[in-house]
């Protein structure tokens, strides 16, 4: 679980989630819109759309802005058709990566994925090839803050259906099955308990450390590229980098 927890870490830090939240918000109305297509726009009815809705929300999304997402998603404004593919590789290192993406030209998106790979010392892998050493979770951040009880936040999120609660040191990390995710973050939110992150994320089974300052550099670079592609949604990898070398790096 520490790779997810390290790289959420790193990007906080860096400021990336504030300085791409343009970005984020199309990554975001892009899967609001793939929910709707698959599943139809009734949130009640469709669960994979009210999990991009909540991460939505997470995200301080305006309102109408998800609104007009699900009604393009249906049909009902037209439509926007984006193919779902995932590609697996690995980076420096023989760090696992998986890249979910959504696009509306698959020749454009493998090209620039792969040249980010061989770009940083990393492979363009076969379908397969690394998404066993992952698992499908929910994961949710709470951030630390004055009058957050550890016990109650522990004793609410576990009684809300939680896996696991992992206390780092300025957060909370919640772990759910897929299947609970809606329930915990919904749970939360009625409790106004405020989440700074919600996403059903690829948590990798066990980590590899990286210990050489140029490999994690091109490690790093390799993900921020990655995540930094319109088309791409999601990024996943199993490695852990030591405070020391990411100090250097910072």
């Amino acid at each position: 679980m520490s790779g997810h927890s390290k790289w959420s870490t790193i990007k906080r830090k860096k400021g990336a989630l504030d300085a791409k939240r343009g970005k984020i918000f199309t990554k975001l109305i892009k899967e609001i819109m793939v929910a709707a297509r698959m599943g139809g726009g009734d949130i009640d009815g469709n669960p994979r759309l009210r999990s991009a809705v909540n991460a939505a929300k997470t995200e301080n999304m305006p309102k109408e802005n998800i609104e007009r997402a699900i009604k393009k998603g249906s049909g009902e404004l037209g439509d926007a058709i984006y193919d779902e593919i995932l590609y697996e590789g690995y980076g420096p290192g023989g760090v696992a990566v998986l890249v979910e993406t959504m696009t509306d030209n698959k020749n454009r998106t493998v090209a620039d994925v792969r040249h980010f790979f061989a770009k940083n010392n990393g492979n363009l892998g076969e379908n397969g090839c690394v998404g066993w050493m992952f698992d499908k979770r929910g994961v949710i951040t709470v951030e630390a803050v004055a009058g957050l009880g550890e016990e109650q936040l522990i004793e609410l999120a576990l009684e809300a259906g939680a896996e696991d609660v992992v206390t780092e040191e300025d957060s909370f990390l919640i772990y759910t099955t897929p299947e609970d995710f809606n329930a915990v973050v919904e749970q939360l939110e009625k409790s106004k308990i405020k989440m700074s992150e919600a996403s059903i994320l690829m948590v990798p089974k066990n980590t590899i450390e990286v210990t050489e300052e140029k490999t994690a550099s091109n490690l790093l670079r390799l993900l921020e590229s990655l995540e930094d592609h319109d088309d791409v949604q999601k990024v996943h990898a199993n490695f852990d980098i030591p405070d020391e070398i990411m100090e250097k790096l910072s």
